[in-house]
């Protein structure tokens, strides 16, 4: 995950299309995000939004309070250039997600999908957690997306930490409650089979 050179050689060198977690519309992701019934006010963060055509869904349907964040200097590049005038409404982020400081207390939903089971250690993890918690707001949810036990050990040759919706919830802690979590079969452009998990966890306030 800390490995940015890595990053950056898959997006110089494939399109997106062809990169193994491509998928056309993250139809999951978009679900989850309603179900929080923030509605398109909502501020959201993308972690590891990149070239993931989830911003151009969310400002179809009227968001406009979207972040995305990448390590990847490149991978924000495809996804501006591919929006054209409407990226403008966008605050793109190029940074390491478990040390960039980012606003505190200021996000509705935290969105995540397949960066988190990048972080093979343990302090990783922790500073990923302590981040997110810091720039969310009291009452947010967090959406994240991981492989699950029957994936594959390793995606775009880096090992990943797999997970049950028990182990996700043991990493965000007490605070968090489990809201939904859905399994997804996701195929690569390459047609290899990848289990993916979907949790949407809950911040509980004081009064819940």
């Amino acid at each position: 995950m800390k490995s940015k050179s890595h990053w950056e050689n898959v997006y110089s060198t494939k399109p997106p299309q062809r990169v193994g977690w491509y998928k056309p519309h993250l139809h999951t992701s978009l679900a989850m995000i309603a179900n929080t019934a923030l509605g398109v006010n909502a501020r959201v963060i993308d972690v590891g939004g990149g070239a993931s055509t989830l911003v151009d869904d969310l400002l179809e349907q009227g968001y406009e309070q979207i972040t995305v964040l990448d390590l990847s200097r490149a991978a924000l590049s495809v996804a501006h250039s591919r929006l054209g005038a409407p990226a403008s409404k966008v605050k793109w982020i190029e940074g390491d997600v478990t040390t960039i400081e980012l606003p505190p207390a200021y996000f509705d939903v935290w969105h995540d999908r397949a960066v988190f089971h990048f972080l093979t250690k343990a302090d990783d993890r922790k500073k990923y957690m302590e981040n997110m918690q810091r720039s969310l707001a009291g009452d947010g949810h967090v959406i994240i997306a991981t492989f699950a036990p029957e994936a594959p050990p390793k995606c775009s040759g880096l090992e990943v930490q797999r997970y049950t919706p028990e182990l996700l919830r043991g990493e965000l802690g007490e605070s968090f409650e489990l809201a939904e979590h859905k399994s997804e079969l996701h195929v690569t452009p390459g047609g290899v089979e990848q289990m993916y998990l979907y949790c949407r966890f809950r911040r509980q306030s004081r009064a819940d």
